[in-house]
């Protein structure tokens, strides 16, 4: 149920997302609940949303042979995802469709051309990440060779074509301060900062849960030793080498603790690519398994959401490591849930993150560090109480959806 918030008159949106509904899935049905006319367009390989109805786009075929230029694949790629979304767009047009509003990720090219075919209608980019030479995450972690001259070629060239559709939008919205940052100049300035939102009645702390591992008989309640650690591709870029480290020493130092591990493993998807035939988690588990025990990490891999929410929900110690990049939503759900939160301090993090206020920041680098503070959390839970209230006060005040992210983004929209 959403709140109902007065609105000036009843819109056509249309939601635009290589892989909808992503960032958009609140937003769109809270967008039809308040009356307006939600439509998507999304490639041919996602399925639909219920309830929304979706006209696809021809899902873009990689060829199966290496491109000539390594320079111009991502270009190439997103021109045709352009051209294809263009080409549906056409059609919807020709049937008398006609939106007010078009909100849309620009990352993969579907925005860049839909302004030829509704040129007066607004266009909402959402301007995730500004990816960049200058900021490129090859160059925080030195346990991994600086990205090469070619590297740094192709992040300066990967904005080419979202770069385009950001220009031509008549409004930018980054759900944080420290991806607006990531913008030039330029751009910064228009851009509106609102959060994407936390249903913080869902994602809310629940003593009376029970979490049964899979495949095991034990089951983990709220008041257990557990530390949790949610890394959609378990990547270095969400830190997982060095969490396992971590992990030797806090299993060594907590007999009775156990490790739940949200995750799948995959070569690459954010950050750099594992060597081939390998993947990140195959390589770091590996360092570190005969210094560990085995027994006490259960490595979960993708679960439902549901499973996911009950994971925070008997964490004793949740841990959330990143690069200097995007935040996680699951860092923001973790506090609403009201989680003891060991997390580095990168910039991502310190926006939301304020050590001893609402969790605990250590240096991303610092096994011991952590080590020492997720002990803390296990051993000592009480000096972690009113943190954890803080981080879900702070949860519901500054990103909750209904209360926070839906009134701004209406406003936007409305306007």
């Amino acid at each position: 149920m959403y709140i109902k918030i007065p609105i000036n008159r009843h819109l056509r949106i249309l939601f635009v997302h290589t892989n909808f509904p992503g960032q958009f899935r609140n937003l769109a049905f809270a967008a039809q609940a308040h009356g307006h006319d939600v439509h998507a367009l999304a490639p041919s390989n996602v399925h639909p949303t219920p309830g929304i109805t979706t006209t696809q786009c021809v899902a873009y075929r990689k060829p199966p042979l290496p491109p000539d230029n390594i320079l111009t694949s991502r270009f190439e790629a997103d021109t045709v995802r352009s051209l294809n979304a263009f080409n549906a767009a056409k059609a919807m047009a020709a049937s008398g469709y006609v939106p007010d509003v078009i909100i849309g990720h620009p990352s993969f090219g579907e925005m860049t051309l839909l302004g030829l075919v509704w040129p007066d209608a607004r266009r909402i980019v959402y301007a995730e990440n500004f990816v960049s030479a200058q900021h490129m995450n090859g160059k925080f972690d030195p346990e991994f060779p600086p990205p090469s001259d070619l590297e740094q070629a192709y992040a300066e060239l990967q904005m080419s074509n979202s770069g385009l559709a950001m220009a031509r939008a008549h409004a930018l919205v980054s759900p944080t301060e420290h991806q607006r940052s990531k913008f030039p100049n330029q751009l910064r300035d228009s851009i509106h900062v609102i959060p994407d939102g936390i249903d913080t009645e869902a994602v809310r702390p629940r003593p009376d849960v029970a979490f049964a591992i899979p495949n095991t008989a034990i089951v983990l309640r709220p008041g257990d030793e557990v530390v949790t650690y949610v890394n959609r591709y378990l990547e270095p870029l969400r830190g997982i080498h060095v969490f396992l480290r971590t992990l030797v020493k806090v299993l060594d130092r907590n007999p009775n603790a156990r490790a739940l591990i949200v995750g799948a493993s995959q070569a690459r998807i954010y950050g750099r690519a594992a060597p081939t035939g390998q993947t990140w988690i195959d390589i770091f588990w590996k360092e570190v398994q005969e210094r560990i025990d085995v027994r006490r990490v259960h490595f979960l891999g993708r679960i439902e959401r549901s499973q996911y929410l009950d994971v925070l929900a008997v964490s004793a110690a949740h841990v959330y490591l990143t690069y200097p990049f995007v935040l996680s939503w699951s860092l923001l759900e973790s506090m609403s849930a009201g989680c003891a939160i060991i997390a580095s301090s990168t910039a991502p993090v310190q926006e939301f993150i304020k050590d001893g206020q609402n969790g605990r920041l250590v240096d991303f680098f610092d096994t011991e560090a952590q080590a020492n503070a997720i002990t803390e959390a296990l051993k000592n839970p009480s000096a972690f109480a009113d943190l954890r209230a803080k981080a879900r006060a702070d949860a519901i005040s500054r990103w909750d959806f209904q209360t926070v992210a839906l009134p701004a983004w209406l406003k936007l929209i409305e306007a």
